[in-house]
């Protein structure tokens, strides 16, 4: 498991999207939840953070995995991610889902 450096992440359920801070700004990832699978649908990650960006979706996709869900990412950065690393997520996708 890589080390996520400390990624303090919060899910707002009320505005359906996950949340760290980043050099003092925050970065969301918002998603819907759906039966047992969670469709991250879109990333902001603030002007100067850009490169925590996959240190935050690594954050997110081990907190999926803890709750034991499937995710569908549906955000074209996201699904970038996780295709470069399909071999080490690939369990959280839904049977039949490829990315």
């Amino acid at each position: 498991m890589e080390a996520t450096t400390a990624v303090e992440l919060t899910d707002n359920e009320f505005q359906r999207q996950f949340e760290a801070t980043f050099a003092g700004k925050m970065a969301k990832i918002e998603y819907s939840l759906q039966e047992r699978k969670i469709f991250l649908t879109k990333i902001f990650m603030p002007e100067g953070t850009e490169e925590h960006m996959n240190e935050f979706i690594i954050a997110v996709f081990n907190e999926v995995a803890e709750r034991e869900i499937n995710l569908v990412p549906t955000s074209p950065e996201i699904a970038k991610f996780m295709r470069s690393n399909r071999r080490k997520y690939k369990k959280l996708l839904p049977v039949g889902i490829n990315i």
